[in-house]
């Protein structure tokens, strides 16, 4: 892709970054509107209501969860523009299903669904993107990509979040099947076709079978469901808790937003000088921030500096866990970028969950912070028994079997932090 013009290789990143953008709408919207959704759909906006409409997040999340590694495996021999834009399609279609859908229990699937292509999505449009910005600028183009992410959460998230507190929660999920609808023109128009987004569907699989990588991929899904059991219900905790207005939880989220922009760049600086330490202290992070936010958030002020740290501290570990992934999953890069995915949104499902059983046990909002911290201390626990067994593991497997012949043995030793 030599040939591309300097324009119109950043109008092809921006449009790939643009479809991230409107992914990062669809995921995390709901939590600034369980409140209005559950008094469309569930008849009334109390607790035991609120609890029971967080199950659309556990929906999306686990169909993540699901579509992450089958997506990767069945079309690893196609494309990359051409898979990039049928899972532009299937969110179109799956978001506007959730808009229409008639009853809860069909939002539920509509959610399902519409979750399927996410972990992909990213994996496919990552390669896309490291792809354009050519040998030795991967890292930037994988950026360019998540960067998507942390705009949704600082800006459009709390738009939509207003949005659907004044038009509904229905207008608002048109408008994101909208702003993907426009990320697949944008894709059409702009991005140039490439070679399939994988290697042979029996290589993405072969992934599956090193216990390292299903050990980082369960840290993940334990350790991170701490913040989604916080996010998932920060809408009702500015209210019920804070006893701030509902026009405050835009606010709230943007400084989540803000949190998660500091955190990625920081995380993505400590991956590469020292990704053990990071590890560790990421998730003693999230910890701490969970802590601070069951202590302070009863003032305006806590909410909202504890809304930040959480939104760093956990988007400080997505590069973190992407790195020990590149590192026990080698040869198999959209299984990698998908499994990435799909932790995470296990992590969304449990923390989303994990929620809801002690907000519906009557334990009070607040107490979803607790329930994270724990979680998370569970997290930092595997996290560390993860490096440990990992370091041993590297120190007693023949270097033939470390390095291959594209030469990634340093930079693998090095994401998995034996060189420094």
């Amino acid at each position: 892709m030599d040939d591309l013009t300097r324009r119109r290789r950043w109008a092809a990143l921006l449009a790939l970054a643009l479809g991230s953008v409107a992914i990062g709408l669809t995921e995390f919207v709901p939590a600034g509107l369980l409140p209005d959704i559950a008094r469309s759909v569930l008849g009334n906006a109390e607790p035991d209501s609120v609890a029971r409409a967080g199950w659309m997040i556990t929906a999306y999340a686990l169909g993540v969860v699901v579509g992450a590694p089958v997506l990767a495996t069945v079309t690893a021999r196609m494309r990359r523009k051409r898979l990039v834009l049928a899972l532009l399609v299937l969110f179109v279609l799956g978001t506007v299903a959730s808009a229409v859908a008639s009853s809860f229990g069909l939002v539920l699937v509509a959610r399902f669904a519409a979750g399927l292509p996410h972990g992909a999505y990213f994996g496919a449009a990552g390669l896309l993107a490291a792809t354009l910005m050519g040998p030795g600028s991967e890292g930037r183009g994988f950026a360019v990509v998540l960067s998507g992410l942390t705009v949704a959460n600082v800006a459009g998230v709390p738009v939509i979040t207003r949005l659907g507190q004044a038009a509904g929660w229905r207008t608002a999920y048109l408008v994101i099947a909208g702003v993907f609808l426009l990320a697949l023109v944008a894709v059409a128009a702009t991005v140039p076709d490439a070679p399939a987004a994988g290697g042979s569907p029996a290589d993405e699989l072969r992934a599956l079978r090193s216990p390292q990588v299903w050990l980082v991929a369960v840290t993940a899904s334990i350790g991170i469901a701490g913040f989604f059991a916080v996010d998932s219900y920060l809408a009702p905790i500015t209210t019920s808790v804070t006893g701030l207005s509902p026009g405050a939880v835009p606010w709230a989220l943007v400084a989540v937003g803000l949190g998660m922009t500091v955190g990625n760049i920081l995380g993505g600086w400590q991956a590469d000088r020292n990704l053990r330490r990071a590890m560790v202290v990421g998730f003693a992070a999230v910890i701490a921030a969970n802590v601070y936010f069951g202590l302070m958030v009863g003032s305006a002020f806590g909410l909202f500096t504890g809304a930040f740290l959480i939104g760093g501290t956990i988007l400080f570990l997505g590069p973190v866990l992407q790195a020990r992934l590149i590192a026990v999953a080698p040869g198999a890069q959209l299984m990698g970028a998908a499994l990435n995915q799909s932790a995470f949104n296990t992590a969304n499902s449990l923390g989303a969950a994990l929620g809801s059983v002690v907000i519906a046990a009557g334990l009070g909002y607040r107490a979803t912070a607790w329930a994270g911290v724990v979680v998370s201390a569970v997290g930092l626990a595997l996290a560390v028994v993860g490096l440990v067994v990992g370091r041993r593991t590297v120190a007693g497997t023949p270097a033939d079997e470390l390095v291959s012949s594209s030469g990634r043995g340093d930079f693998e030793k090095k994401a998995a932090g034996e060189v420094t």
